[in-house]
């Protein structure tokens, strides 16, 4: 599960960081906090999580079922 550690700064400068957020899933983030603080995203640092791939969690059900045919 990622994580977001936001710092507001007294200057009204918000600073955002995600952790645990593969590939660029991590902007779908930045642009909630972007309209939920009304303003605009200056710049952006890239991380390597920003570059690795994706990892989608598929949660199934494991009960065996057995269908006659």
């Amino acid at each position: 599960m990622g994580k977001m550690k936001i710092r507001l700064f007294p200057d009204g400068t918000i600073q955002m960081e995600t952790e645990g957020i593969k590939g660029k899933r991590c902007m779908d983030y930045a642009k909630v906090l972007e309209k939920l603080t009304d303003s605009k995203i200056s710049s952006i640092e890239r991380t390597e999580e920003y570059y690795e791939p994706e990892v989608l969690n598929i949660e199934t059900d494991a009960t065996e079922k057995n269908y006659d045919i």
